[in-house]
Protein backbone atom coordinates (compact mmCIF):
# COMPACT_ATOMS: atom_id res chain seq x y z
CA UNK A 1 0.00 0.00 0.00
CA UNK A 2 1.72 2.92 -1.28
CA UNK A 3 0.66 6.37 0.43
CA UNK A 4 1.54 9.61 -1.06
CA UNK A 5 2.19 12.18 1.47
CA UNK A 6 1.20 15.85 0.90
CA UNK A 7 4.63 18.20 0.90
CA UNK A 8 2.94 21.07 0.58
CA UNK A 9 1.92 21.83 4.10
CA UNK A 10 5.46 21.14 5.47
CA UNK A 11 6.90 23.21 2.64
CA UNK A 12 4.80 26.25 3.65
CA UNK A 13 5.29 25.29 7.20
CA UNK A 14 8.96 25.69 6.94
CA UNK A 15 8.81 28.78 4.71
CA UNK A 16 6.63 30.32 7.66
CA UNK A 17 9.04 29.18 10.18
CA UNK A 18 12.10 30.75 8.76
CA UNK A 19 10.35 34.10 7.62
CA UNK A 20 8.77 34.43 11.61
CA UNK A 21 11.90 33.68 13.42
CA UNK A 22 13.80 36.65 10.96
CA UNK A 23 10.89 39.09 11.54
CA UNK A 24 11.49 38.50 15.10
CA UNK A 25 14.95 38.49 15.64
CA UNK A 26 15.13 42.00 13.47
CA UNK A 27 12.35 42.99 15.92
CA UNK A 28 14.24 42.74 19.04
CA UNK A 29 17.45 44.11 17.47
CA UNK A 30 19.32 40.53 16.78
CA UNK A 31 19.70 40.94 13.08
CA UNK A 32 19.87 44.29 11.38
CA UNK A 33 20.00 44.77 7.95
CA UNK A 34 22.64 47.68 6.35
CA UNK A 35 21.71 50.74 4.78
CA UNK A 36 23.39 52.81 2.70
CA UNK A 37 22.86 55.34 6.00
CA UNK A 38 24.60 53.21 7.85
CA UNK A 39 27.87 54.12 6.17
CA UNK A 40 27.74 58.00 6.15
CA UNK A 41 30.24 59.91 8.19
CA UNK A 42 29.84 60.51 11.70
CA UNK A 43 32.56 63.32 12.03
CA UNK A 44 35.94 64.64 9.62
CA UNK A 45 38.77 64.24 11.50
CA UNK A 46 42.34 66.29 10.65
CA UNK A 47 45.79 64.71 11.80
CA UNK A 48 47.89 68.18 13.71
CA UNK A 49 51.49 67.26 12.45
CA UNK A 50 53.69 67.94 15.05
CA UNK A 51 57.44 69.00 14.90
CA UNK A 52 59.82 69.43 18.29
CA UNK A 53 60.18 72.54 19.24
CA UNK A 54 56.64 73.95 17.60
CA UNK A 55 53.44 74.43 19.38
CA UNK A 56 50.33 74.23 18.18
CA UNK A 57 46.96 74.49 19.34
CA UNK A 58 43.70 72.88 20.35
CA UNK A 59 40.70 73.16 21.75
CA UNK A 60 40.14 72.69 25.71
CA UNK A 61 36.27 71.20 24.72
CA UNK A 62 37.22 67.27 23.83
CA UNK A 63 35.55 65.86 20.89
CA UNK A 64 32.16 63.74 21.07
CA UNK A 65 33.63 60.18 19.91
CA UNK A 66 36.47 58.56 21.97
CA UNK A 67 38.50 55.88 20.32
CA UNK A 68 39.71 52.63 21.71
CA UNK A 69 41.93 50.09 20.26
CA UNK A 70 40.45 46.63 19.13
CA UNK A 71 42.30 43.87 17.14
CA UNK A 72 44.26 46.48 16.14
CA UNK A 73 41.78 48.49 14.52
CA UNK A 74 40.85 52.13 16.25
CA UNK A 75 37.43 52.19 16.69
CA UNK A 76 35.25 55.70 17.58
CA UNK A 77 32.52 55.55 19.86
CA UNK A 78 30.24 58.44 19.89
CA UNK A 79 29.60 59.61 23.46
CA UNK A 80 26.06 61.61 21.86
CA UNK A 81 24.40 58.84 20.41
CA UNK A 82 24.82 55.62 22.72
CA UNK A 83 26.04 52.38 20.78
CA UNK A 84 26.81 54.70 17.81
CA UNK A 85 30.94 53.29 16.75
CA UNK A 86 32.77 53.03 13.39
CA UNK A 87 36.13 52.40 11.97
CA UNK A 88 38.42 55.28 11.63
CA UNK A 89 39.28 55.20 8.11
CA UNK A 90 41.19 57.58 5.73
CA UNK A 91 40.08 58.90 2.13
CA UNK A 92 40.97 55.28 0.86
CA UNK A 93 38.61 53.35 3.00
CA UNK A 94 41.92 51.92 4.32
CA UNK A 95 41.10 51.15 8.47
CA UNK A 96 43.89 53.26 10.85
CA UNK A 97 45.51 50.60 12.43
CA UNK A 98 46.87 51.14 16.30
CA UNK A 99 48.94 48.79 18.53
CA UNK A 100 47.37 47.66 21.86
CA UNK A 101 49.77 49.54 24.81
CA UNK A 102 49.24 46.09 26.75
CA UNK A 103 50.88 44.23 23.95
CA UNK A 104 54.00 46.39 22.63
CA UNK A 105 55.26 45.41 19.26
CA UNK A 106 57.83 42.47 19.41
CA UNK A 107 61.78 44.36 19.43
CA UNK A 108 64.53 42.30 17.05
CA UNK A 109 66.07 39.81 19.56
CA UNK A 110 70.15 39.95 19.72
CA UNK A 111 71.06 36.76 18.52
Amino acid sequence: MSEQKNLIPMILTGIVSIVATVAILSFYGYVHFAKEEDALLLAEFTMLKTLPGQDYKISVKPADQIAQCLDGVLVLFDTQQKGLSGVLVDDHKQAVRCINPEAPPASPSAQ
